[in-house]
């Protein structure tokens, strides 16, 4: 009866994952359990002050991509906000041409501040104008995350 059940359990378990989707994996090999969603996230990152940190597991939606690497990409949190996802040790990067699609993180989310040329840096990576790269002025508080795996929604 045991191995009955547990065969049936186990069933389940791969039908439920397989429903939810492929993921191409990069950086250390994580899982799809336990991740948090992007809003809850965010009212986690507006506690937080620089220099705080938090080992955690999110999900959210691909804005923008490093165009030269990959080695950088935010990701929107669903209430205005935004992370700037970079990868532990420059170990990895992800494919430039992800925006718009599903991911999950795993790593350290902390509040940063971005200095002007940091800002104007990635701006440029993100192919932004050369007006739009002269705009930016001022240092900027950033949620931001090292993530040491990353997995794409195919």
């Amino acid at each position: 009866m045991k191995p009955l059940l547990f065969a049936i359990f186990c069933s389940f378990l791969v039908f439920s994952c397989k429903n939810k989707g492929t993921y191409q994996s990069f950086g250390e090999e994580i899982t799809i359990l336990k991740t948090e969603n992007g809003p809850f996230m965010a009212s986690h990152y507006k506690s937080m002050q620089v220099g705080d940190s938090m080992n955690t597991k999110i999900k959210a939606k691909v804005i923008d991509v490093c165009q030269a690497k990959g080695c950088w990409m935010t990701l929107n949190l669903e209430d205005g906000n935004e992370v700037m996802v970079k990868f532990k040790d420059y170990g990895f990067f992800v494919p430039k041409d992800i925006a718009g699609k599903e991911v999950i993180i795993n790593g350290k989310a902390f509040v940063n501040e971005v200095s002007v040329e940091e800002q104007r840096h990635y701006a440029e990576d993100a192919g932004k104008t050369e007006a739009e790269i002269a705009a930016i002025n001022i240092p900027k508080r950033t949620f931001s995350f090292e993530a040491n795996g990353v997995l794409i929604q195919e």
